[in-house]
């Protein structure tokens, strides 16, 4: 069983024992279904094309025979007959027992014109991402998030990585059937996912026709602009059209979960520093935003700013799969001084940690140090905790250890949830 199974298995199974149906979202190619399997103890497959008809149909005469099986029953491509969400939530109200179904299928939504009711109380969601790379194999995981939360002091870690390997990595991204390929088979497996977006699912997402120049543009811009806090104004300049244009077809990718935008921290300071809200643009998976630009791993090893802004995203992905099973969130932080935090990684139970992101070297280490030890500086401790931990989290480095100012620094591949 891979880690990717035991994570969401966990979180899967937490789910099921407070909701009396689990609908798993996230982006195609992701493993959903694969790992619904592993809960569910019966499975109807509502694609397949010999039944595929017979289902459909069936769906709207008699729904509740597509849900009599042994629970969790696992309803795959369940947005092909849209019905079944109320008769999934009749079943649950009357049947008295949580932890009935699981919902998996295409991250293109279904009409929502033939569900008259929200399933709230009733439907739990389990956000699915691509894989981090621990559960890739690519982090050694030796160190743990969880464990700097309990109030681990000390961290120990050996990275081997280098340059060109990183920069693989962030192009390929964590796309479950690209780990075992060839290299450059692996390399495809985003650019095909994007290519499809923009060809197909862009236009399915809504039914609203979008011009594929401009899709491919706008993603273009996008990658550009990813790390920072743009406007759809400044966005709609880049490509040349208007920002309602730019405002729907955004809402389009947000829905497929080719954009995964980071809201904004606000946290008690001492001071009245005006805090920005604006979310912070981000792909959901670094593949997606090298593909967006045309970018291989040697371009990335040959121009280093971008090389940063790309293992960000990366970065980004996983700290957000981590702080996921910890219950958690991440947010962006930024003051109208300038101060920034690339992470805050926010627990329910009001514990959170300050991470900052840089490729490598002892001067942007000693700089990520100085914006974590400035803003924790700001915090009003006697209104909120104190952080649980201040990390400057790296592409390149040799070791993850503890500097005397207490700031952390943790090479992305020793890191894990």
């Amino acid at each position: 069983m891979t880690y990717r199974k035991r994570i969401v298995d966990e979180l899967l199974a937490r789910k099921l024992r407070g909701k009396g149906a689990v609908l798993i979202e996230g982006p195609k190619w992701c493993g959903k279904t694969t790992t619904a399997e592993q809960q569910a103890a019966s499975v109807i497959y509502m694609d397949d094309p010999v039944t595929k008809d017979q289902n459909i149909l069936m769906s709207q005469i008699n729904p509740k025979r597509l849900l009599a099986g042994p629970a969790p029953r696992l309803i795959d491509e369940w947005q092909l007959a849209p019905k079944l969400w109320d008769a999934i939530r009749f079943e649950v109200d009357h049947r008295g027992h949580l932890g009935q179904f699981i919902l998996t299928g295409s991250s293109v939504p279904p009409s929502t014109a033939e569900i008259a009711h929200s399933g709230t109380g009733r439907f739990g969601f389990l956000m699915m991402r691509t894989m981090s790379l621990f559960e890739t194999g690519d982090s050694n995981g030796q160190v743990s998030l969880k464990e700097l939360f309990e109030g681990a002091k000390d961290i120990d870690g050996v990275s081997d990585i280098d340059d060109e390997r990183l920069a693989f990595l962030v192009c390929r991204g964590g796309w479950p059937q690209s780990i075992d390929m060839e290299m450059d088979v692996a390399l495809d497996q985003g650019r095909d996912y994007l290519r499809s977006v923009v060809r197909f699912d862009v236009n399915r997402v809504d039914g609203i026709t979008k011009a594929e120049d401009k899709v491919t543009r706008l993603l273009r811009s996008y990658a550009r602009n990813q790390g920072c806090q743009v406007p759809n104004a400044l966005l709609a300049k880049d490509i040349g059209s208007s920002d309602e244009t730019v405002a729907s077809y955004l809402n389009a990718l947000n829905r497929l979960f080719v954009i995964d935008d980071m809201p904004a921290w606000n946290p008690n300071l001492r001071s009245k520093t005006a805090i920005r809200s604006t979310s912070t643009r981000y792909f959901g998976d670094s593949s997606l935003a090298c593909a967006a630009l045309r970018l291989g791993p040697n371009d990335l090893v040959n121009d280093l700013k971008t090389f940063g802004f790309m293992l960000e995203t990366l970065c980004v992905h996983d700290l957000r799969v981590y702080a996921d099973s910890l219950d958690g969130e991440v947010f962006h932080y930024r003051d109208k001084e300038g101060l920034e935090c690339d992470a805050v990684i926010h627990l329910r139970n009001g514990k959170y940690g300050l991470v900052e992101i840089k490729l490598g070297a002892d001067s942007l280490v000693e700089e990520g140090a100085s914006n974590l030890l400035r803003l924790a500086d700001k915090i009003d401790v006697s209104t909120m905790n104190s952080p649980s931990f201040l990390m400057v989290l790296v592409g390149i480095g040799h070791y993850a250890y503890r500097r005397p100012d207490g700031v952390l620094v943790v090479p992305i591949n020793c890191l894990r949830n």
